[in-house]
């Protein structure tokens, strides 16, 4: 049998510092819990145990503070964010029936080690999960321990038994105590023998095991005479930080290993989980309401099966009649449920059936889906993309409530409605089980498969009540309304339009990346002395710093570090060096776009990527399926990718990009005066910034100048440091600090800036777009160090990225609407960062490009010009210009 005891506090504290601060929509903060809940999860599967137990710290001083009043003073205090976690920490596990454990005046490794020894002495294995070292005094043959610990969000545990334990000290486990009895815990201000570190004591400690031993023998031990005087010296406080090091293994604890075995979870934890809104973890572990959560519905619904031509007229007469109506559908709109007031506390909802309709379907979708039938949905836009692939109108939308929750928490990651249920109402709803068409049709006749269409269709009700007064109170109804709402269709008839490739020449293409793959193979392999993989890093790193014995950093427990930062830095080292890299550029490059492209081409020659409207914070637009954003462009191989996307015969590709948005931006926000002169005066803006941080006449800026000036400049953006700065453009950190510090001496309102919107949204709890769009930083408050940088980061950044985001958006749409309005054949195809790209026939691209210049340049009205360059072409690269 195996218990696994857990280190409540240790683990709690790991999981708070390692992940992102997540709360609840009423502000309760949920990392902390969240994050010891999927550790423990994770441990439950590596380790099976048939018992489970979790022990606490207590606040009340311990035997230790008694005997040594320095012992742990100088620890902080929990911070407020993660105490308020505890008590729901608590209430969780006990819901899962997990026993825990405190006892007034021991701490919880004393505990830790009584049950270590008391499931010995039953016959019992133990494992302690713990993320401090003090445990691994407890290792026995019968007693493990696992350490758990967090770098960068990434949870790792290493498994220390008896074996491992001699491995990495050369000595048996229970001397761990004398180990810190000599060198002493700054962490819980144990004093140790002064002047006697780490090194010293490892090593006395692997010869004489014991401090008795070694007191035993003193003064013939082998060792320095400063090291014995110390020793002589500091021998009562070796002594008593032993004992301060010693963890009890005998505390008074009511404590038997069958009272912890594993049992089923208590049917409160779906309640707890509900609230704490830790969707995922409700359905990982298969809960289900153990009472009916759903609230009293506040009005009665008929339900009206629509099968006939002439019901669906007097359908379609009610639903014009009505403020709106809720749909919900399929995603190939074979079945929909569509919802509507009747009255006082009354409402109605159809039932529309592909399979079960008489009349002709196209022509009901026709009329329901045109402009004089108002419409909420979820997710529109994916809806109209179906709707144009049918040749069906996508008008009289007036409500997304996706859209609406995406902006109402833009870092929320997930906007599907049983998520968005549970958040806002503390319900959950059926799981979707039959809302894919393949899975309804055969049970679009049961009264299980409509009724969780038609929940979901009410649930997009509910959140319309919600949600717009919500927009309101936050200031970003016209945001909603004047940009998000209006690019749904803009953004649906784009994806359906598609960029055109040329399938043959990205087939070239292909095959001359495979030719030159071979050759940088073959080169690596000659280097090397044998042919191997070269996609390992383990065997790449065995061939470089091992075969080759070039220049590397630390060996982990995978192997050598052989990412590009590394590489990057060893490329003068050795010729394989930059074959290798350049074997992995032309590898990506052929794996995920010449023969990737080559797999989505559609029967017309098209490819058609997937925008996603509520996946960045910033609120910019991502592509996906595939990413077409994301083709690269800094190199000139990759750069002819762009070749490959074509316009079809007799027309032209339009490109047009802002210039420098988002540095136009900064000296609009910031106000800074001497950059909006800049931006005014017309020059290049890289150089007359290098020109005033260099001191020199602009006609005296290098090239080098420049480009470090126009790191500086973008890097201020993002709010790079010193450090970052000096590997971008590589000098020393010194010298990056030095050229930062001339810039905020140029631009003075920038750096005031800068500390105002931090400070602000540090008290605000947020920053917002020029159009309001609001990105929360809980961050900003936290005790962690790394998340309160990253925090202050996202204030300098999100302001400028997201207007430069709001500001395309209103470009596109007003691009769409004047390119239709005017009766051209042209159609905006494609949106990249600060791009746009329309495809239009030859005679008109002169037209287009002035058109496309003309709306996008005036879309905001800032204290510095806002230019776009146009330029056309019969491929994406020539148009690029």
């Amino acid at each position: 049998m195996k218990l696994m005891v857990i280190d409540g506090n240790s683990i709690v504290n790991r999981a708070y510092y390692g992940i992102r601060p997540l709360s609840t929509r009423d502000g309760l903060y949920t990392h902390a819990i969240y994050g010891f809940l999927t550790t423990l999860q994770r441990l439950l599967d590596e380790e099976q145990p048939e018992a489970l137990c979790v022990t606490f710290d207590r606040r009340e001083p311990t035997f230790r503070h008694q005997a040594d009043e320095r012992y742990k003073a100088q620890r902080k205090g929990m911070p407020e964010e993660l105490a308020m976690q505890l008590p729901y920490l608590k209430q969780v596990l006990s819901a899962m029936n997990i026993p825990q454990y405190d006892l007034t005046g021991y701490e919880a490794d004393d505990l830790i080690g009584t049950i270590s020894r008391r499931c010995e002495a039953a016959g019992w294995d133990c494992v302690i999960v713990t993320g401090d070292k003090d445990s691994l005094q407890l290792i026995t043959p019968h007693t493990k321990v696992k350490l758990v610990s967090t770098r960068m969000g990434q949870t790792t545990t290493k498994d220390m038994t008896e074996e491992t334990f001699r491995e990495q000290y050369g000595f048996a486990p229970i001397h761990m105590i004398d180990l810190k009895a000599l060198m002493g815990d700054a962490s819980d201000n144990i004093p140790g023998v002064p002047g006697v570190g780490e090194k010293t004591a490892m090593a006395l400690v692997q010869q004489y095991h014991s401090v008795a031993e070694l007191y035993r023998l003193l003064p013939e031990i082998d060792a320095k005479p400063g090291v014995i005087k110390k020793l002589q010296e500091g021998r009562e406080s070796a002594e008593h930080s032993r004992y301060l090091a010693t963890i009890v293994t005998d505390a008074p604890l009511n404590f038997t290993p069958e009272d912890n075995l594993r049992r089923p979870f208590a049917p409160e934890l779906y309640d707890l989980l509900l609230k704490l809104e830790f969707q995922k973890l409700i359905d990982r572990y298969g809960l289900t309401p153990h009472r009916d959560t759903e609230a009293a519905p506040e009005y009665t619904v008929t339900v009206e099966p629509l099968e006939t031509e002439q019901q669906a007229q007097a359908l379609l007469a009610q639903w014009r009649q009505a403020d709106y109506v809720t749909v919900y559908a399929l995603p190939d709109l074979s079945v929909l449920s569509v919802q509507w007031d009747t009255g006082s506390h009354t409402s109605a909802a159809a039932e529309l059936d592909q399979n079960r309709y008489t009349g002709d379907w196209h022509a009901l979708l026709t009329a329901l889906f045109s402009a004089d039938i108002r419409k909420v949905g979820h997710h529109i836009k994916d809806t109209m993309r179906a709707l144009l692939e049918q040749d069906l109108p996508i008008e009289g939308y007036g409500f997304d409530t996706a859209l609406a929750a995406y902006l109402l928490d833009a870092t929320a990651g997930s906007y599907d409605l049983q998520r968005l249920f549970v958040t806002y109402y503390n319900e959950e709803l059926p799981k979707p089980l039959h809302l894919e068409p393949d899975a309804f049709a055969p049970l679009a006749d049961t009264a299980s498969a409509w009724a969780a269409l038609h929940s979901y269709c009410s649930a997009v009700e509910a959140l319309y009540e919600t949600l717009p007064p919500k927009l309101e109170e936050l200031g970003m109804k016209e945001l909603y309304h004047t940009v998000e709402l209006p690019l749904c269709p803009v953004l649906a008839r784009m994806e359906q339009r598609g960029f055109l490739v040329d399938a043959k020449a990205l087939s070239d293409f292909g095959e001359s990346l495979t030719g030159t793959i071979r050759q940088l193979e073959q080169r690596i392999y000659d280097a090397a002395g044998a042919p191997f993989n070269i996609n390992s890093p383990k065997q790449l790193g065995k061939v470089l710093f091992e075969d080759l014995q070039l220049p590397h950093g630390k060996k982990t427990k995978t192997g050598w570090s052989t990412n590009a930062d590394v590489l990057e830095k060893l490329r003068w080292q050795h010729p394989i060096v930059a074959d290798v890299l350049e074997y992995r550029q032309y590898s990506k490059l052929k794996s995920t776009y010449a023969d990737g492209l080559l797999k989505v081409i559609d029967a017309d020659g098209r490819i058609r990527t997937s925008f996603q409207m509520t996946v960045t914070a910033t609120g910019r637009l991502s592509s996906t399926e595939p990413n077409l954003q994301n083709i690269p462009t800094r190199t000139e191989l990759g750069s002819q990718m762009r070749r490959m996307f074509v316009a079809a015969p007799g027309n032209l590709l339009v490109d047009a990009d802002y210039s420098q948005i988002e540095l136009r931006l900064l000296a609009h926000i910031s106000g800074d005066e001497v950059m909006q002169q800049a931006f005014r005066s017309g020059e290049d803006f890289h150089t007359l910034t290098a020109s005033k941080v260099f001191h020199v006449p602009p006609e005296e800026v290098t090239h080098q100048m420049r480009s470090r000036a126009k790191a500086v400049n973008f890097g201020i953006v993002y709010g790079i440091s010193p450090f970052s700065l000096s590997q971008d453009i590589g000098v020393t950190v010194a010298e990056a600090k030095e050229y930062m510090e001339r810039y905020f001496a140029t631009y003075t309102g920038v750096r005031r800036y800068m500390t105002e919107v931090v400070e602000q949204a540090r008290q605000q709890g947020y920053v917002a777009t020029l159009f309001g769009r609001r990105r929360a930083l809980p961050e900003l408050k936290s005790s962690n160090f790394n998340l309160r940088s990253f925090g202050e980061r996202v204030a300098l950044n999100m302001p400028i990225q997201g207007t430069a985001a709001d500001i395309m958006k209103l470009a596109m749409i007003r691009v769409e609407h004047r390119l239709s309005g005017e009766g051209l054949a042209a159609r905006l195809i494609m949106q990249v960062h600060d791009e746009l790209i329309v495809e239009c026939p030859a005679a008109e691209a002169p037209r287009v490009e002035a058109l496309l210049q003309e709306e996008m340049q005036g879309v905001a009205q800032l204290s510095v010009p806002l230019p776009a360059d146009a330029h056309s072409g019969p491929d994406w690269l020539s148009a690029k210009g």
